[in-house]
């Protein structure tokens, strides 16, 4: 048997100074049980944003690791996330999650049609100043890698084509051999002669 939990939540909001209450209604109590809650951004539900862990009847703190400001609160059957601080680049679809871990079964929610969160450009997210420089700089390393590669390139051409012109003149299969004598009357030796003639020469 498959459990479930099915959610409701309320298909758009618009920020109020940057900031927004998204309560997300479950079908099932929260009361003495372990659960896990949060809330996710984008189609895909990629990105985490807030989360919540514990106990009902503890006091349990929301916290993020993705740059949002966020904080909730814990009803029976309601989580409740408080988003503030919000950038007009977070404007997107945001679905709420929860899974019962303990007792036994496992539950998990059953994906529902999310909340459109639009922020209104009145609040923008600064731009830090190592963004804005890393561009230049990473195209000064790119020329400065392709400048090196095409010396080495170079080099290791002129190397071999040295080494390949001295192997050319070693190797060549011509030398004049013609043996030279002094004298007026010497004789005359054709290169590469036959042994009998060279000693018909002799004799």
């Amino acid at each position: 048997m498959e459990y479930k939990i099915f959610v409701k939540q309320v298909p758009r909001l618009v920020t109020n100074n940057n900031e927004v209450n998204l309560t997300c209604n479950y079908t099932n109590s929260l009361v003495l049980k372990e659960f896990r809650a949060a809330l996710y951004k984008g189609v895909n539900s990629d990105v985490e944003v807030c989360v919540v862990h514990g106990n009902y009847s503890h006091q349990v703190q929301f916290h993020s690791n993705t740059g949002f400001n966020c904080g909730g609160k814990l009803g029976n059957e309601t989580v409740t996330f408080y988003l503030q601080n919000l950038c007009v680049n977070q404007t997107d679809i945001y679905f709420c999650k929860i899974e019962v871990m303990y007792p036994p079964p496992y539950i998990g929610t059953e994906k529902n049609n999310g909340t459109i969160i639009h922020v209104k450009e009145t609040h923008h997210c600064p731009v830090p100043p190592a963004t804005e420089s890393s561009e230049p700089f990473w195209v000064f390393v790119a020329i400065g890698v392709l400048a090196f590669y095409s010396l080495v390139i170079t080099v290791l051409f002129c190397v071999f084509w040295r080494k390949n012109k001295r192997s050319r003149i070693l190797q060549s299969d011509y030398m004049n051999t013609t043996p030279r004598r002094p004298g007026p009357t010497r004789k005359h030796y054709q290169p590469y002669a036959p042994a009998r003639d060279f000693a018909a020469y002799r004799s």
